[in-house]
């Protein structure tokens, strides 16, 4: 088994290399940045939503807030929007096939937040 340093030392060899290897880290930080957008993932995981149906489900979020993180995540391909030719018109939410592939970050990021928690507070 590989030890921490082994692993750096093939990723970053040089300053060049360390510096590409994080610009992938950037850009998923920068994606799922901020304190709503797991949540609104979360609020469409099990089917489409309308806007006050994901307002009700995430606590706290402003209207103007949920459509701003909605358009953010449309941008970057995790969330269609869809409307539909009624009166008044209808507007639906939902995951894209690429905001699957988050699954196993977030799982990632849950069990280094657990490991946080306990070495920072104990629980």
């Amino acid at each position: 088994m590989k030890t921490s340093s082994e692993i750096k030392k093939e990723k970053c060899g040089e300053p060049e290399e360390c510096l590409a290897a994080l610009l992938p880290v950037r850009d998923a930080l920068e994606v799922l940045s901020g304190r709503w957008k797991l949540p609104i993932l979360i609020a469409l995981s099990n089917r489409p939503k309308r806007f006050k149906e994901i307002s009700k489900d995430i606590n706290g979020i402003t209207d103007k807030m949920l459509s701003k993180e909605l358009k953010d995540l449309e941008v970057n391909k995790l969330v269609t929007r869809t409307v539909y030719d009624t009166f008044p018109p209808t507007v639906e939410y939902a995951r894209t096939p690429h905001s699957h592939t988050l699954y196993d970050v977030i799982g990632a990021l849950n069990e280094w937040g657990t490991l946080h928690r306990k070495e920072i507070i104990g629980k």
